[in-house]
């Protein structure tokens, strides 16, 4: 069986005839495609169509957010307790590397979101400060 098909390789697009040697494609083999002739088609390349941004995290007042997605390595606070501006509150790891995460007011820890052990995405609530 010949199909006529249209590939597109680095942005640009090829029309080729390929023969399907094996019908057994429900199985889960996978066809071989051998090309019969290759040239640049004259139809416009489309530009390739992007998935829409993940929704943000809705904003929590008082929120320490992770600026990196890592794990978790320790927690250096407890939630009631009191923290001053510049104090470190968490320590997380990244490609090997430590990030120690500060407390960017002084305030009362509220609440902790993270455990150590604990993988993160970039801009995770890590922990609230009131």
């Amino acid at each position: 069986m010949m199909k006529k098909l249209r590939v597109t390789v680095d942005g640009k697009v090829y029309e080729v005839t390929v023969e399907m040697l094996d019908e057994g494609i429900e199985s889960g083999a996978l066809p071989v495609v051998a090309p019969v002739a290759s040239h640049v088609a004259s139809a416009p390349v489309m530009a390739p169509v992007t998935a829409p941004a993940p929704a943000r995290p809705a904003a929590v007042a008082g929120a320490i957010k992770s600026p990196l997605a890592g794990k978790v390595m320790s927690v250096d606070v407890k939630p009631g307790q009191d923290v001053n501006e510049g104090q470190r509150v968490v320590t997380l790891e990244a490609m090997k590397m430590n990030t120690y995460i500060y407390a960017p007011k002084t305030g009362r820890i509220s609440a902790v979101q993270v455990n150590p052990g604990d993988a993160v995405e970039e801009d995770a609530v890590l922990m609230v400060i009131a």
